[in-house]
């Protein structure tokens, strides 16, 4: 994968040689342009507004200026008092700013840990009663616990807004300044976005002091390494393009409209030999993180997705993006295909639209500023082997073994063709492990994938509450799901460490 990385070293920044070194570990050796142009205005001390696309390296600028400050200023930790807070948008973005910042603190010997709901909020409450230098939270949960008495924010040094676009864009405004105005007006604040509208800008204005603007790779320009393509198909014909689209080899992500369609996408791409999983709002916390961990470590090589569980995706190597279902306006577009060519590599996007969505589609293409190449398609048409490479073969689905109400699949029994190698690589035996709540079979014929990252941090809370690694259940064990609501009643397998595989770019 190429990078795009500046020549100044992270030594003439200022950075601590232990942080270098934690960086080092994550294969980050040179700044990203992000990174070269804020530092030295957040390592100083100032307010700083960063403008840049997902992908481009922001949870790196922000993570080495927070933890440098907490280290400068030496104060203690204290219990229910955080030194620092990082507020995001989503679950997921709060496990992933985690898995970055985790290492870069630790090496100074700061704590951190998450916060948000899904989960139970004991191991949060108690990780809080032992004394935490940097907190990531979602809005919603942090409040709930301000309100019961177990979090303070009157001792923080720097406040961090990350995707403060996106979190805009949820509704989330009135919680942030409400959670701001209980920080000191003298503390350092960093907000990062990738567009700046006017409810941003009123958030600037309001908290941010004398703030230096930086911006870099805005998300109303188009990524240069990105392929955009208009397929126009017939609705009867659009099941199997989609099929073919994503039978590719490569990481594919899909989305959707509704939380239905994502739900029913994956289930019909697994039943015909591809493994997808699915991601949405009506899935349980423990769930969601089994998925994505799925996704990330390559057990399946389908995401469908909607929107706002999107939101918080950030795996590196997606080589295609597919809207089976065209976004509602430009600024989804932009996210949703920003999910590809992340930290300088490149990537394809595709939307599939029908005739009754033309005109709404070259609309939203005019918007988004992307000319993209128009081609009428229909099943097997060239146009989809040009861009996906060679499929592997899909066999006819087998009768379905079992199903189950939460999972999008129940396995199929059998021998089922997967994805992996030139040929396919063939699984054989025990049913495939379904995509929700309740379907984690066992994968017939192979052992459970490892995270590709060579080594694995623990933040101060378990961010992997309620998730399983792939490897699914042991032979004859039950198939209910114990709720990823209850502390201890989990055990890690997946979750926040299988993230760690080449995030480089944040």
């Amino acid at each position: 994968m190429s990078t795009h990385h500046t020549t100044v070293p992270f030594a003439d920044l200022g950075i601590h040689p232990r942080v270098i070194a934690a960086l080092k570990e994550r294969g980050i050796d040179a700044p990203f342009p992000i990174q070269a142009a804020t530092l030295p205005d957040s390592l100083a001390g100032r307010d700083v507004l960063g403008r840049g696309r997902t992908g481009s390296g922001k949870t790196v600028a922000f993570s080495l200026p927070t933890v440098a400050a907490l280290a400068k200023s030496g104060r203690r930790r204290t219990p229910h008092t955080p030194r620092a807070l990082v507020l995001v948008p989503t679950r997921e973005l709060a496990i992933q700013v985690a898995e970055t910042m985790t290492p870069l603190a630790a090496a100074l010997e700061l704590r951190t840990m998450t916060i948000f709901g899904g989960v139970g909020q004991n191991p949060q409450v108690a990780a809080l009663r032992r004394g935490i230098d940097i907190v990531i939270a979602t809005p919603g949960r942090l409040e709930d616990l301000i309100g019961q008495g177990h979090v303070r924010l009157g001792d923080v040094e720097v406040t961090v807004l990350d995707e403060a676009d996106h979190m805009a864009d949820l509704g989330f405004l009135p919680a942030v300044k409400r959670l701001l105005d209980a920080t000191p007006r003298d503390g350092q604040r960093l907000l990062f976005s990738a567009t700046l509208d006017n409810a941003i800008d009123q958030l600037v204005k309001r908290y941010l002091h004398q703030p230096v603007t930086h911006s870099v790779d805005s998300a109303a320009s188009p990524v240069p390494a990105m392929q955009h393509h208009l397929f126009h198909v017939s609705r009867d014909n659009k099941p199997a393009v989609v099929r073919e689209l994503v039978a590719g080899q490569g990481r594919t992500l899909a989305f959707t409209r509704t939380k239905h369609g994502a739900k029913k996408l994956a289930k019909q791409l697994t039943a015909a030999g591809i493994p997808a999983v699915d991601l949405h709002g009506n899935l349980s916390q423990g769930a969601r993180q089994r998925n994505l961990a799925a996704f990330s470590e390559g057990s399946s090589r389908v995401l469908v997705a909607t929107d706002i569980a999107a939101r918080g995706i950030h795996v590196d190597d997606v080589s295609l993006v597919v809207h089976v279902d065209p976004p509602a306006e430009h600024k989804a577009y932009l996210h949703r295909s920003g999910r590809t060519a992340r930290a300088g590599a490149e990537g394809v996007v595709v939307t599939v639209s029908t005739p009754e969505e033309r005109g709404d589609t070259r609309t939203l293409m005019r918007q988004a500023g992307i000319k993209p190449t128009n081609v009428d398609v229909v099943p097997g048409h060239p146009a989809i082997g040009d861009l996906t490479g060679p499929a592997a073969e899909l066999v006819t689905p087998a009768p379905v073994v079992q199903s189950t109400s939460n999972g999008n699949a129940g396995g199929r029994g059998g021998a089922q063709r997967g994805r992996g190698g030139a040929g396919g690589q063939r699984q054989q035996g025990g049913r495939s492990g379904g995509n929700g709540g309740g379907g984690r079979g066992r994968r017939g014929g192979t052992s459970s994938s490892k995270s590709s990252s060579p080594t694995s941090y623990r933040t101060e809370t378990p961010t992997s509450q309620g998730s399983r690694g792939q490897g699914g259940r042991p032979a004859g064990s039950s198939s209910r799901r114990s709720s990823s609501n209850r502390p201890g009643a989990s055990r890690s397998g997946g979750g926040a460490a299988a993230f760690s595989a080449n995030h480089r770019g944040r």
